[in-house]
């Protein structure tokens, strides 16, 4: 995979993909997601956080991904990829399928696409202020934008310690977990993601559209 950076195009194999759930720095405000969660069918987790492996052909930079079925949603994440021993920063969407969420947290996270953004940032360049950093998402719903998300990295526990717990080894690829939804998860039929470097005054920015196939019987 390709992709832009201040030094121009630099390619990336991705031979493992790893999405990290469970990674909020509020160790009380994660359980009581986990509580509510379970309250709702779905399986709590084995451990926190929890690192799911899903194939690496998710990841993608189409600007369109096909789902099955009205249940899925997308989320905002910093990505991590370790590319011949040295960190880059990145910005990506772990869409999921909510339905499927209710019987295997792990097979939701395999059922969907998962868009990444065109550009990349060596970690070198933000790691002493990581905690700054703004991700932001807008989804279209009923033919208008709302903000769905918006959070800095400060919820998240630090990207360092999750490359280190997760044993991130060159050719991996992270998603490192997401800031609350502003109203109930749901689906949209496009969806617009920033990483923001206020300090640096510099973004990534992530577009997709989501195509609904039936899910038929």
């Amino acid at each position: 995979m390709r992709f832009e950076t201040s030094d121009g195009m630099i390619e990336a194999p991705i031979d493992a993909l790893i999405v990290a759930g469970w990674t909020g720095r509020d160790g009380a405000a994660v359980q009581h997601h986990i509580d509510e969660l379970a309250a709702i069918g779905v399986t709590p987790p084995s451990r926190v956080p929890l690192f799911y492996r899903v194939s690496n052909t998710l990841v993608t930079q189409t600007p369109e991904i096909q789902v099955l079925g009205e249940h899925t949603s997308g989320e905002v994440e910093p990505l991590l990829l370790n590319i011949s021993g040295i960190l880059w920063l990145g910005l990506g969407s772990d869409h999921t399928d909510r339905a499927l969420e209710t019987v295997s947290v792990a097979a939701s996270k395999q059922a969907c696409a998962k868009p990444v953004a065109p550009g990349l940032w060596p970690m070198k360049e933000v790691e002493d202020h990581l905690d700054r950093l703004v991700l932001r998402c807008h989804i279209k719903e009923h033919g208008d934008w709302s903000l769905y998300q918006e959070g800095t990295l400060a919820a998240i526990r630090p990207l360092d310690e999750l490359a280190r717990d997760a044993e991130l080894a060159p050719g991996g690829a992270m998603l490192c977990g997401t800031v609350p939804a502003q109203g109930p998860i749901r689906p949209g039929v496009a969806w617009r993601m920033v990483l923001e470097d206020p300090l640096r005054e510099c973004s990534l920015a992530l577009s997709y559209r989501v195509t609904t196939l039936p899910a038929v019987s």
